[in-house]
């Protein structure tokens, strides 16, 4: 029961639907989430075990899902979304906080990144969406500005992307800046829908379902209490090469792969040998047997970190990514943020800002719960998201939780079942 509330209240606190065209699927069972499945990847989880343990973050979806069947362009089937994360909240979305980016592979868009790296600045929120919607997820905030009389001060827009093109209608660009909005507003503290919500709707990770996912790290009270939080867009990854707890869970879980549930095969030359959904197939389609995907990645602490320390942040996730599996392939966009949540600016009269820095020698802590929460929060992705059947009837399936544990058993890395 306990379980079963704690799912509605993060649709609840996540989700925000546009219209009743965009009517979401049917809600499904509740879902474990990696921690709750005993699953080790160490360290102290916060409260709520998402980036919103971080004081002052707020995490909002737009979600977009509507019709079925054969690929229409600019009709559907429609499988996006806008996700939307508020350093500060919305109550304080102009007031800048420290922040830094670093690439692992540069195939993607993040913009803004140019400022944010020459000021150390973030102003505003991060938005997330699919590669063809973020000029206009992107030029959403700069209305929403626009209309709270704060377009001078949310500065240059931080929009990311994903490719979700294998089940949504991408090039029918059925994102637009009602929809940005609507994700800003919808913006809330407390717990973070996952999965298939927001601009993780239609993505893929390691050829399961994938999309958002969120973990957190407390640090002790020797090592300071911070408190770190992730957030991932996942859509990276190929199935031989995903590892959970350094179990080779994609060499153990083989079939499930990608394929179509109509009567007619699609025509996406992407997807090479893809099969129909009655077929018990294990051979992987040739979309999915190149890691042709991205991961968005970002990193919140209220650690007194400067946009340098932060840098630093920054370049651990790839560490976290290369653990479940991941390559920053070549066509891959795997693009991270990470900001701190400490005042930045001066006092009123003042043109002196006094902020603090944490001792560089004290930063492995971070570092450690960086690398811990990235891949707790690809693992929740996965497991939070639902499987899905999308443009030309492509399905993807979602991760099984309980084959993912019999894997770990197998391995030693899980008790055995009682």
């Amino acid at each position: 029961m306990l379980r079963s509330l704690r799912h509605v209240s993060w649709l609840l606190a996540g989700l925000s639907l546009s219209s009743a065209a965009q009517a979401p699927a049917p809600s499904p069972a509740p879902k474990l989430r990696a921690r709750e499945l005993g699953i080790p990847f160490g360290g102290q989880a916060g409260p709520l075990d998402a980036i919103t343990d971080v004081p002052g973050v707020e995490v909002g979806h737009t979600t977009l899902v509507s019709g079925e069947g054969r690929l229409q362009v600019g009709k559907g089937p429609v499988r996006t979304g806008v996700s939307a994360l508020l350093p500060r909240g919305r109550a304080s979305l102009a007031d800048p906080v420290f922040a830094a980016t670093y690439a692992l592979n540069g195939n993607g868009e993040m913009t803004g990144t140019h400022w944010v790296d020459e000021s150390g600045l973030l102003t505003g929120p991060v938005m997330l969406t699919n590669t063809n919607s973020v000029g206009v997820v992107r030029d959403g905030v700069v209305v929403w500005g626009a209309r709270h009389g704060l377009a001078w001060e949310l500065g240059l827009p931080v929009a990311a992307e994903t490719y979700d093109g294998l089940l949504n209608d991408i090039d029918g660009f059925h994102v637009k800046t009602a929809h940005a909005l609507s994700a800003i507003d919808g913006a809330r503290p407390g717990p973070v829908a996952e999965g298939n919500v927001g601009g993780g709707t239609g993505m893929i990770c390691h050829g399961f379902k994938g999309g958002i996912g969120t973990a957190s790290r407390r640090l002790s009270e020797a090592e300071g209490g911070y408190t770190l939080g992730v957030l991932v867009q996942a859509n990276y990854g190929i199935r031989r090469l995903f590892t959970v707890a350094g179990v080779p869970v994609g060499e153990e879980i083989r079939d499930l792969q990608a394929c179509y549930a109509g009567a007619t095969k699609p025509s996406s030359a992407m997807m090479g040998d893809l099969r129909p959904c009655a077929e018990r197939a294990e051979a992987v389609p040739k979309r999915l047997s190149e890691d042709l995907g991205s991961i968005i990645v970002v990193v919140a602490t209220d650690a007194p970190l400067l946009p340098h320390q932060l840098a630093r942040i920054a370049r651990r996730v790839p560490l976290g990514i290369g653990r479940m599996g991941g390559l920053g392939s070549d066509s891959s966009g795997d693009l991270f943020l990470a900001f701190s949540t400490q005042p930045t600016k001066a006092p009123p009269g003042e043109s002196v800002a006094h902020v603090a820095s944490l001792d560089n020698g004290k930063l492995n802590p971070l570092f450690e719960a960086t690398v811990q929460a990235t891949q707790e929060a690809i693992l929740n992705a996965l497991l939070g998201a639902e499987t899905m059947t999308g443009a030309d009837g492509i399905r993807v399936h979602a991760l099984p939780a309980d084959r993912l544990v019999e894997a770990l058993r197998k391995y030693g890395r899980l008790p055995p079942a009682p």
